[in-house]
């Protein structure tokens, strides 16, 4: 199967190596491109981050950001979907398309909340149980694309 939805997986500020190993995975297995934008918690050269990914860090185009003003510039036509905790929209209600950037902040304090305060309807959540911080970072990079997938038929 061939998936033709070009999805753009934005990591802002990632801190631990073996998530971001397995989102380039994920990225390889679904055709996402991946941004990493700002201060990693790690160096890119990490056997940790090398490990988690395998063999996949060729076959996935990985870009380093300074800031994500410099990818909205760089693509001002292009819808950015933002996840966090901190709101009610759910991302199943999302009609995702080709081309979309889901933004995932750091794990252990997720995306600035001026940015998410400002882009208001496109701050989006996972539903959770209440009182729990949040999910794993690559588990929700994953629920996220394969939803955003499903919506366009696998294609």
């Amino acid at each position: 199967m061939n998936i033709k939805t070009k999805l753009n997986i934005v990591l802002f500020e990632p801190e631990i190596p073996q998530n971001t190993g397995n989102i380039v995975r994920l990225a390889a297995c679904t055709n996402c491109d991946v941004f990493l934008v700002g201060k990693l918690g790690f160096s890119i050269d990490s056997r940790h981050l090398k490990r988690a990914g395998l063999d996949y860090w060729d076959s996935v185009n990985i870009r380093r950001i300074e800031k994500l003003e410099d990818l909205w510039n760089e693509f001002p036509h292009s819808d950015f979907y933002y996840l966090t905790t901190k709101t009610n929209n759910i991302y199943t209600d999302v009609k995702f398309k080709s081309g979309d950037f889901l933004v995932f902040g750091p794990e252990t304090r997720g995306l600035p909340e001026d940015l998410l305060f400002s882009k208001g309807a496109n701050s989006i959540t996972i539903p959770m149980q209440d009182g729990q911080r949040s999910l794993n970072l690559s588990n929700s990079v994953s629920i996220v694309v394969y939803e955003a997938l499903r919506q366009n038929g696998f294609n």
